[in-house]
């Protein structure tokens, strides 16, 4: 199914007009060369200490040659508002949250050898943008507790990358765009989520054993843009099986009492089963994914302590979940959507094997480096050549044919800058000449020859590194990347900022693997969308072919060896016990944003109703497996995001009893005791908005009336008396107050 949105064809194809108007009427024509400014920089030495650290009273340092560690994991909600706020991933200006399907999860794992720790985190976010990563270290540099322990060095914060999530948690202009600004609230619930996870992990912290195992999952993904592929060397591509990487790899944490505190795998598939006409906040494949397996382990989202399961995203820039299934439907529900359905259960049919089967133990120390690098003009030594400021190519604009592709694409796949020639393809070579020169009089550098021919085949459309759109002259995308590489044992964790394309995930896996063999390392898994995001990372290759994924490999061709040039260099430091130079800091550049949306300017209702007064009733009786449905008037969701809560209860009647209540009535002497029976139900809650069996929908009636429709399907009930209870909070017209309410629909019963 392919859309045809008016507004989503203009926010992909007009951005770069947009971005010319909004400079015009602010004068802010300014470019991006400004020195970096300083932001909170974190004092830690590259060693972090974890001496008389937490748990360290029954860890002695060595003991990770024995295969003990000190292991910990910690889960906390990062759901942002679930309604009218744009969603990250598609650029979809049409694509608002209404509700929601699942919660999304912050996902932590700690590890120490009594040395040094490291933290790793899988959260459910379509980018992990670099503000975010900063912001989370700034908490933990104010806790005490962690400061010590914890730093931008040794956390690792990655994103699975659902397309199914609130954006506007950027800060820098192109990945806010869509989203109409920078969502304050929004980037809260995110930050305070993983430092929240990490706290959490740290505080469950207890020596005990991480076992591995490693498989392959065929079936379940193909490559979406094997044109590009295909041009990787011949012998390259003739050592493996094909042109998707099936590798997975899990991580099991057992305490030494036996006790299974947690598991994070990796696995490279895009998480766009869901497609862009859905405005349900969901984790897609991995999240529910995690779900699953959590489910299963008897994890209770509301306690401290309890099991972790992340499924965590590698290099999946190519590949597709939808290669056998046609567009992703909007449905969130197996029934109708078969591309959930097939990534979900056999990414977790896959992790329960090689969880149920792992026996090898790593050992080894934990180590890691860190460097921040600007990527905009770096030499690449053994290439005599550099990296490019920022810009994305023409092929941007025409999406990824199978996951998103673009209803009228100003370009198509594939376009080149040979391509682009007078004679053959006089309407585009027009086209593209006729958008330089929008920008040429606000941003001159645009034109510079030595940016264009710095990009190669790519014909600039989105001069993302050399045009600002404010007064301090902050580049629509970050310059200053963050580059890591984690050690635990024989395990090499590499960061990459990025959605990494299959082969170049491989290359990078292979040198990381040959650079680190001296010390014992003999597994590399890719962390992909890590600590923040700079669009994608194709081969050279592939970037030649200028796909999708090409045309979006910002700094020029030379990215891929950038990398691993630095990959390489951390690699080395690792295995000398060198520090690193930090690298320059990148600048805040939250205080720049701005936010056009409106917030919650009031909450009404009809004057006969109560705030949590039932419009709709469910029926009096189902049969198991049919669809249960309530109506409620409510308030809106952002007035309070529920966060480790939920807006909707399904609760099961157990019993009831009968008590006499009595109490004096009346006024002086005229007053009586009255008696009255009331009945108290005995309930147990079975389902909330977090599991995949029930909807939570908000819709806004009129101006300023909000309409809550929840929906429970059934298949998973035992028969017997239900009810369902939602949870809000509305906001006051004439004072600004936020207060909560409930609304409970009437019984009914479950056959």
């Amino acid at each position: 199914m392919i859309r045809t949105s008016r507004r989503a064809w203009f926010t992909r194809h007009f951005l770069i007009v947009m971005a010319a108007l909004v400079m015009a009427a602010t004068g802010c024509f300014e470019d991006s060369n400004r020195d970096l400014l300083p932001f909170a920089s974190i004092n830690s030495s590259e060693s972090g200490s974890n001496i008389g650290s937490k748990g360290d009273s029954a860890f002695l340092p060595g003991e990770s040659g024995d295969g003990v560690y000190l292991i910990g994991a910690g889960i906390h909600d990062i759901t942002g508002p679930a309604a009218e706020v744009g969603m990250m991933g598609f650029a979809d200006m049409d694509q608002k949250t209404s509700g929601i399907h699942m919660r999304l999860r912050s996902r932590a794992f700690i590890v120490g050898d009594g040395e040094r720790r490291m933290v790793f985190v899988s959260a459910d976010l379509g980018q992990l943008f670099q503000m975010v990563k900063m912001e989370v270290c700034e908490k933990v540099a104010a806790n005490p507790e962690l400061a010590s322990y914890y730093n931008e060095k040794n956390i690792l914060v990655s994103a699975t990358h659902t397309h199914s999530g609130p954006g506007g948690y950027s800060g820098y202009f192109l990945y806010d765009f869509t989203v109409l600004g920078f969502i304050k609230q929004n980037f809260n619930a995110i930050v305070d989520g993983i430092y929240l996870s990490i706290l959490k992990a740290h505080d469950n912290l207890a020596p005990g054993r991480i076992l591995i195992n490693e498989g392959n999952l065929e079936g379940c993904g193909g490559n979406r843009s094997s044109f590009a592929y295909m041009n990787n060397p011949a012998e390259e591509r003739a050592r493996y099986d094909g042109d998707t990487d099936t590798s997975f790899t899990l991580l099991k944490f057992v305490t030494i009492e036996g006790e299974e505190i947690g598991m994070v795998n990796w696995f490279a598939l895009h998480p766009t089963s869901i497609g862009p006409e859905n405005t349900l906040i969901s984790g897609d494949h991995k999240g529910y994914a995690s779900y699953l397996f959590e489910k299963e382990k008897g994890a209770d989202y509301a306690s401290t302590r309890t099991f972790v399961a992340a499924f965590a995203q590698s290099n999946s820039g190519d590949v597709s979940p939808n290669s056998d299934f046609g567009q992703a439907p909007p449905n969130v529900d197996f029934e109708h959507n078969p591309s959930l359905e097939n990534a979900t259960l056999r990414q977790y049919g896959k992790a329960k094997e090689l969880y149920d089967g792992a026996v090898e133990e790593l050992r080894g120390p934990v180590d890691f480096r860190h460097r921040f690098v600007d990527m905009s003009g770096l030499a690449v030594e053994d290439l005599g050549c550099a990296t490019c400021p920022a810009a994305m190519g023409a092929s941007f604009s025409a999406g990824s044919v199978t996951d998103n592709p673009s209803p009228a694409p100003l370009f198509p796949a594939g376009t080149t800058v040979e391509s682009l020639n007078w004679s053959d393809n006089a309407a585009l070579a027009f086209l593209h000449t006729f958008l330089g020169g929008v920008f040429a009089p606000f941003w001159p550098k645009t034109q510079d020859p030595a940016y264009r021919a710095c990009h190669a085949e790519k014909p600039i459309l989105l001069p993302t590194g050399v045009a600002s759109i404010n007064f301090d002259g902050i580049p629509m995308t970050p310059p200053v990347v963050p580059l890591q590489v984690i050690r635990i044992g024989g395990l090499a964790i590499v960061a990459v900022p990025s959605e990494v394309t299959t082969m170049a995930g491989r290359r990078i896996r292979n040198s990381v693997a040959a650079a680190l063999a001296p010390a014992g390392v003999t597994r590399v898994v890719v962390a992909a969308l890590a600590n923040t995001y700079v669009s994608y990372l194709a081969t050279r290759e592939e970037y030649a072919m200028q796909s999708y994924e090409g045309a979006c490999t910002q700094f020029g061709p030379n990215e891929l060896a950038a990398f691993q040039q630095e990959y390489d260099a951390l690699c080395s430091a690792m295995l000398t016990g060198r520090d690193v130079e930090p690298g320059p800091t990148p600048r805040d550049v939250t205080g720049d944003t701005v936010n056009f949306q409106t917030g919650v300017v009031l909450d009404d209702k009809p004057v006969d109703r109560e705030f949590g007064d039932v419009i709709v009733e469910p029926a009096e009786e189902y049969r198991r497996g049919d669809t249960v449905s309530v109506q409620f008037w409510g308030g809106h969701p952002k007035n309070d995001l529920q966060i480790q809560g939920s807006f909707l209860t399904v609760e099961k009647v157990r019993g009831e009893r009968v008590e006499e209540v009595c109490a004096m009535e009346g006024w002086w002497i005229f007053k009586k005791k009255v008696c009255r029976q009331v009945v108290t139900l005995d309930t147990e809650s079975v389902a909330r908005d977090w599991d995949p069996e029930t909807v939570y929908r908000w819709k806004r009636d009129g101006v300023s009336y909000s309409k809550i429709t929840v929906t429970w399907d059934t298949k998973h009930a035992g028969p017997g008396r239900y009810r369902i209870r939602h949870n809000g909070h509305w906001k006051s017209g004439w004072t600004g107050a936020v207060s909560p309410y409930q609304g409970i629909s009437r019984i009914f019963r479950v056959n």
